[in-house]
């Protein structure tokens, strides 16, 4: 099974806002075209990120994923290609097990930087990234099986 879901309300009020009808109204993930590879991510509210700038952007979005899969994030490339707007870690990777984890309920979140000249402006509703949806390999002899048991967010 693969799908995005919203983040539980407990968890929006502490990330984000108190706000029922922000949480009721916003939507998930989805793919402007049949044959877009990507899942825009939508802004929740009006952001500004100045030149030289890093924001941390809520998605109020979590995501079940099959087993052998991870979600990739990326910047849509008109905004590094057009603005010079980037991801700090470049590309996000989301394992399956992030999902409903105790440090923040699989709520994923972006992180830009504004490398260019001037203002990056995304309205309520904008497309300000994109999930990719990728199986991965591991090696013959692979022999894993330990789950993750505590989250370390680095942010």
């Amino acid at each position: 099974m693969r799908v995005f879901e919203k983040i539980a309300f407990e968890q929006f009020k502490k990330d984000i806002s108190d706000d029922i009808i922000l949480y009721n109204e916003y939507i998930l993930p989805s793919r402007s075209t049949k044959y877009s590879a990507g899942y825009d991510f939508r802004a929740l509210f009006d952001f500004v990120i100045h030149p030289g700038e890093i924001k941390r952007i809520p998605t109020g979005v979590r995501v079940v994923m099959n087993d052998d899969e991870a979600l990739f994030l990326f910047v849509r490339s008109s905004m590094g290609f057009k603005y010079n707007v980037r991801m700090t870690n470049q590309v996000g990777i989301i394992d399956k097990d992030f999902y409903n984890n105790s440090q923040n309920g699989g709520h994923m979140w972006v992180s830009l930087q504004n490398q260019g000249s001037v203002d990056f402006v995304v309205k309520k509703g904008d497309a300000f990234c994109q999930g990719v949806f990728m199986k991965y390999l591991v090696t013959d002899d692979d022999d894993c099986s330990k789950e993750r048991d505590s989250w370390s967010v680095g942010l």
